[in-house]
């Protein structure tokens, strides 16, 4: 099989397509001919090896695909591997995909999806009338995001870095869209909330983006964080800040989810059941041949990219 391996750590230059042999099952696993694969944001994390969890060498990068066993098609988390034509899945961590939902539509909700449910509601504990702040709201899970918290009543202020992406953000929903890039982020938030603190932020930048965040809450809201895409650390923060305004931060990843059937099999079928009934419309931002996979990473970290975007491994 043709497949992405790293054999040292670092940026997108690390990736090779090369010829491996296929996977072999063990037991309670099946093998699947991959049709589509995720990219995420922790992929590059992982070819960094600055992932919250270490990697070893060589390794094939990514975890998230669709693909076919026995005639079926099943959305799964490959523990061999994502990046690759063949793939190696528990059965645990695989999810029947209902007719009505595409493989494309399908690779965005392993992920991106369950992270936007578990955000917001896990998490967040969002109620209809808050509002909730969605950073790089036009990428994977910032899309899916917006779209949620709209259809479970909640006001959506979108932070872009371009005007584009905040169109996108716009069309799915967003109800009022804040520049990134400004100097004075927390009051741009609020001064978007109509001047008050807002109820929930969905952070992932880190570094000033978290700090700015921090500033816009208001009394008994909420910061969770799932990411540091700028690779900066936040200021460090005393606990006792926190208790003016009665304010909290929590971490979320998606990998404590995992062995949990009401947290990752029942969302993914909700989320299934969304996407069919055309209540959740996954945004699809480009598809790469695997073998310019590192060409997707470098658009990536370069923030250029909307959506969810793929690897096809048929090229």
């Amino acid at each position: 099989m043709k497949a992405i391996q790293i054999t040292a750590f670092g940026g997108p230059d690390v990736m090779h397509l090369v010829e491996l042999p296929d996977p072999v099952a063990g037991t309670d696993e099946v093998l699947l001919d991959v049709t589509a694969v995720g990219i995420n944001y922790a992929d590059t994390h992982q070819t960094e090896n600055s992932y919250l969890s270490p990697q070893t060498l060589p390794m094939i990068p990514g975890i998230e695909v669709v693909g076919t066993h026995g005639g079926k098609r099943y959305l799964a988390s490959a523990s061999s591997g994502g990046y690759a034509q063949k793939a190696i899945a528990h059965t645990s961590v695989l999810f029947p995909i209902p007719d009505s939902v595409s493989d494309e539509q399908a690779v965005c909700m392993l992920v991106q999806g369950t992270t936007a449910w578990h955000l917001l509601k896990t998490m967040g504990h969002l109620e209809k009338g808050q509002s909730v702040v969605v950073h790089a709201a036009a990428g994977g899970v910032g899309t899916i995001a917006i779209q949620l918290a709209k259809l479970w009543g909640a006001k959506v202020i979108a932070v872009t870095s371009t005007d584009k992406k905040g169109e996108l953000a716009k069309s799915l929903g967003a109800d009022v869209v804040v520049d990134a890039k400004n100097p004075e982020l927390a009051k741009a938030i609020r001064a978007a909330n109509g001047g008050r603190g807002v109820d929930l932020v969905l952070e992932m930048v880190g570094g000033k983006t978290f700090d700015e965040s921090l500033l816009a809450l208001g009394t008994f809201g909420k910061l969770i964080t799932f990411g540091m895409a700028a690779r900066q650390a936040p200021t460090l923060i005393h606990p006792g800040a926190l208790m003016h305004g009665s304010k909290t931060i929590a971490g979320f990843w998606l990998s404590n989810c995992f062995g949990k059937k009401e947290m990752l099999n029942d969302v993914i079928d909700e989320l299934f059941a969304l996407i069919s009934d055309g209540k959740l419309k996954p945004v699809i931002g480009g598809t790469y041949p695997m073998s310019k996979a590192a060409d997707a990473h470098r658009s990536m970290l370069a923030r250029e990219t909307t959506g969810k975007i793929l690897l096809n491994p048929a090229l």
